[in-house]
């Protein structure tokens, strides 16, 4: 296999610049596994994209290894590889029981028993150049629905107005290193490599697109102020207790009996009077926020 292929010195041009983007695209989730190892939690984040971009960068790995003049394509998903994997076996040691767990079935599932069944049907069922359209165009496939799967982010930015889940930088990385890698596929005559990043253009432009329409609006679906609860507190008057000379004579007896009269029905009067007032204290609650990663981007480029 030759190192450079001095018949196509653009797609060495390129393939070289996707490599470089790439590696960016690939590094974008440090700041997560970051805050991830500061917290000692993944937080509710979700281990499938990395699961994923590990094996798509296996399969395009495999593929580059059965083709040649494809160095570029191993040097970058040899990376892709690495990083991922850093990436899963943290996810693996911050997470819950049953997260860990999950994980771990869809390591084994996807990228031992899913990654080995087409490696050794196509080793030893597939000879010559059949093998390499047969690997490409699975890889296509892969590639295609890593593509799609963040179309599901676009219909939350249009539902919700709100680009808070769709960052920029990560778009338009995304969609440089598909016009890298289509470049690069376009130079080498390599339909495999290229068709998957057409679709990854359009995708990529139309993220943008949405973000650059919705960055300066509102969420439609905002946080709802609960209704304030107000509790009505009856103050009732305490009754004051007059106690009576019994050292004063008769004369005085009536008259203060009549003074009790008053009293009591002054006291009666004031009751009423307190019963009808209520003291309205106001209790806000306030909803705990609970962030939720509704779906991370998947990091995967198509042939990095």
């Amino acid at each position: 296999m030759a190192i450079f292929d001095l018949h196509h010195p653009w797609a060495f041009t390129f393939g070289i610049l996707g490599n470089i983007v790439s590696i960016f695209v690939y590094l974008s989730p440090v700041p997560t596994f970051v805050r991830i190892y500061k917290e000692k939690s993944t937080m509710g984040f979700d281990s499938l994209p990395y699961v994923v971009a590990l094996f798509s960068a296996m399969l395009w790995m495999y593929y580059a290894f059965i083709k040649t003049n494809a160095i570029l394509l191993i040097s970058i998903n040899s990376f892709g590889c690495i990083i991922e994997t850093i990436y899963i076996v943290m996810y693996l040691i911050y997470a819950s029981t049953k997260a860990r767990t999950r994980s771990a079935k869809l390591v084994g599932l996807m990228n031992v028993g899913l990654f080995s069944l087409i490696f050794l049907l196509t080793l030893f069922t597939i000879n010559g150049s059949d093998r390499v359209r047969v690997v490409g165009w699975i890889c296509v496939a892969v590639s295609v629905i890593v593509f799609v799967a963040p179309l599901s982010i676009v219909f939350q930015v249009v539902r919700t107005r709100s680009v808070e889940f769709m960052p920029f930088p990560l778009s338009f990385f995304l969609t440089l290193s598909a016009v890298m890698w289509f470049a690069y596929g376009l130079f080498q005559k390599d339909l495999c490599v290229a068709l998957p990043n057409v679709l990854g253009f359009f995708l990529g432009m139309l993220q943008m697109l949405l973000f650059g329409i919705f960055r300066s609006m509102k969420p439609e679906m905002g946080e709802k102020k609960l209704p304030e609860h107000v509790i009505n507190i009856m103050v009732l008057g305490t009754p004051e207790v007059h106690p009576v000379d019994s050292k004063k004579g008769g004369d005085h007896e009536k008259d203060v009996c009549d003074q009790d009269e008053e009293e009591e029905n002054k006291d009666e009067e004031a009751l009423d009077h307190q019963q009808e007032v209520f003291v309205p204290c106001a209790i806000s609650l306030e909803p705990s926020q609970v962030n939720v990663q509704l779906e991370s981007p998947v990091i995967v480029v198509c042939a990095a």
